[in-house]
């Protein structure tokens, strides 16, 4: 059975090393002390390790099960969901006026991490309760805050969002789920919702759906849709549960992956449904739970990304295959390990720099949101959502490839269910595809966010990256040729691709969206690149000053150089695709594939 470590000491390295979390103006940071955040991270990894990590395969195993109208999770859910509700870790960053522990994003990113390498099935039911709750804190009135978030905080009662109906995914202008106006000021809602993640379960004694809808006589498409908070059992005035909501499972379905997480068919019989935000304007609403269930879903491509990384780490090492081809390397022993062949090697280089490159990159978009919050930072929350579909895509998209690297460094042991490694590839692709399929996410990324508010955030992108490498290259030459001149060259990759698209993509349109898969990629590259190149920056100033782990901080700037030597320079290629336009991408007739 594969396991699972929680890497504290890289997450220790980025959060004080290269962020410098204490020296941040941002609220609440000045707390975030080494051995405050040390103490936390032991904690989670504990409950991660031992709790979480065993339930993993069970989930995969057993599934859930829906019996007469009940869904019923894998043996040891809920005495594992019990165990995290008991250590406080679904409230970590909430308010505390609703029982939350009001600690930064950051902090609760990085336990995410964590939560979503042991046991990503089991996180989704607090994940998605965690987005709901934000939602509700965001968009709701007081009346609806105290009624639902303090439950919702403490996972006693859990969340769900229902966008998607049988006939509409991402254009959800098609949907049909109906809100019709009561006399109350409730609505009775009236539809049926696929692909509801935690739809229905036994671990919470009530569930709020968080629902789209189009209230009667409303705009037409998109400008029609309004957000109804939904629970499954009514709350009563004085916030017991009451009777049971005309909202029912009609099947679970049956998934390739994270089957452990009970993925429901939700239907909405004349449900009492409560207005979230304003009539017609759900989709504003609903985009604040998107928009963080997104960040989230690209944790989850790096989480997978390390459990499966760390589990063929050591099967390379134990398992005895051929001998090195320089000469033998263990005589004692009937064959050498996997390790010391170089396209093994090749294979963990490129799993290991991109999973601690990415743990930096999230762990910076987080400090953004951080500082959107709690500092009002208004250039911070514009160069966030400029990164969010890139963070959601490339690191969903790359973080399935490590998983299949990762179960390629098994060979035919990662192809057999018993050793489990399959279960990360399985569960890795549904990141690809939910919370807004990685092709739309290019698409918002070319198609919206690069012009927004006159293409402010992406210049300031361009100039953080200029102006880091003009403050820190020419102190080390050896240290420019590996990390600055790569960064530098990648970044005017992707500052090419950005002309072209607007010299190209006013006159057909094509030529931008054919290439905004390839943009995604070189944007997620670059920052991959900016991370390495700061975290080689704060390994180079440890070795320097003599503090700490000298091997952590040699390990990690020969991990950088590869990554700036053989995966930064992919930003070339991808700048190739996008110059060719849309001509061969639209030549054929629909008929003619």
């Amino acid at each position: 059975m594969p396991s699972y470590t929680a890497p504290i000491k890289d997450m220790q390295f980025v959060l004080h090393d290269v962020l410098n979390v204490t020296a941040s103006s941002t609220p609440g940071y000045d707390e975030l002390e080494a051995d405050f955040t040390s103490a936390i991270l032991e904690e989670a990894g504990k409950l991660t390790s031992e709790v979480l990590a065993p339930l993993n395969a069970v989930g995969d195993q057993e599934g859930c099960r829906l019996e007469n109208g009940v869904v019923y999770t894998p043996k040891g859910f809920k005495d594992a969901f019990a165990k995290v509700k008991e250590g406080g870790w679904t409230g970590l960053d909430m308010p505390e006026q609703y029982g939350g522990q009001n600690m930064p994003y950051i902090l609760g990113t990085a336990v995410g991490e964590m939560f979503s390498a042991s046991n990503q099935a089991f996180t989704m039911y607090q994940g998605l309760t965690h987005g709901a709750a934000s939602a509700i804190l965001a968009h709701g009135s007081d009346a609806q805050k105290d009624t639902y978030l303090p439950n919702m905080v403490s996972c006693e009662w859990t969340g769900t969002m229902n966008l998607t109906e049988p006939h509409c995914g991402t254009d959800l202008g098609l949907m049909r789920t109906k809100a019709a106006p009561q006399e109350d000021g409730s609505y009775k809602i009236t539809g049926q919702k696929i692909f509801i993640s935690s739809g229905e379960h036994d671990m919470a004694d009530n569930i709020i759906h968080l629902v789209l809808a189009k209230i009667e006589g409303g705009p037409e498409g998109i400008k029609g849709v309004s957000l109804f908070i939904v629970p499954k059992f009514m709350v009563k005035e004085d916030g017991s549960l009451g009777e049971r909501n005309a909202v029912s499972v009609g099947s679970i379905e049956e998934k390739m992956g994270i089957h452990g997480n009970s993925t429901c068919v939700m239907n909405y019989d004349g449900a009492v449904g409560y207005l979230l935000g304003d009539e017609h304007k759900g989709m504003r609403a609903m985009f604040t739970m998107m928009n963080e269930a997104r960040v989230g879903v690209g944790m989850q491509g790096l989480a997978q990304a390390d459990v499966a990384y760390q589990n063929a780490l050591a099967y390379a090492k134990d398992r005895l295959q051929g001998r090195a081809v320089t000469g033998t390397e263990h005589p004692d022993k009937p064959a050498d390990p996997l390790i010391v062949h170089p396209d093994i090697r090749r294979s963990l280089m490129e799993q290991k720099s991109f999973v601690e490159g990415a743990r930096a990159f999230i762990l910076w978009g987080a400090s953004l949101i951080d500082a959107a919050h709690r500092a009002d930072d208004k250039d911070a929350d514009g160069l966030v959502s400029l990164m969010t579909p890139v963070i959601k895509g490339f690191l969903t998209d790359i973080g399935y490839d490590m998983t299949v690297k990762a179960q390629q460094v098994y060979g035919g042991h990662g192809y057999i269910e018993e050793w489990g490694m399959s279960q990360f590839t399985r569960d890795a692709r549904i990141a690809m595809i939910y919370e807004g399929a990685n092709g739309v996410q290019a698409l918002d990324l070319v198609g919206r966010k690069l012009a927004q508010d006159g293409g402010k955030h992406v210049m300031a992108f361009f100039d953080m990256v200029k102006t880091f490498i003009k403050e820190n290259a020419g102190q080390d030459a050896e240290f420019d040729a590996s990390f600055m001149e790569p960064l530098k060259a990648a970044s005017k990759d992707l500052q090419s691709a950005g002309m072209y698209f607007m010299q190209n993509g006013m006159k057909n349109p094509n030529n931008a969206l054919s290439g905004s898969n390839d943009f995604m990629h070189m944007f997620g590259h670059v920052c991959l690149g900016l991370m390495w190149a700061k975290m080689g920056l704060a390994a180079k100033k440890a070795l320097k000053d003599g503090t700490g782990d000298a091997s952590f901080y040699e390990t990690k700037l020969a991990t950088g150089r590869f990554y700036m030597a053989r995966q930064l320079p992919a930003t070339s290629l991808h700048l190739k695709r996008i110059e060719t336009g849309a001509d061969t991408v639209m030549a054929l007739d629909a008929a003619n594939f």
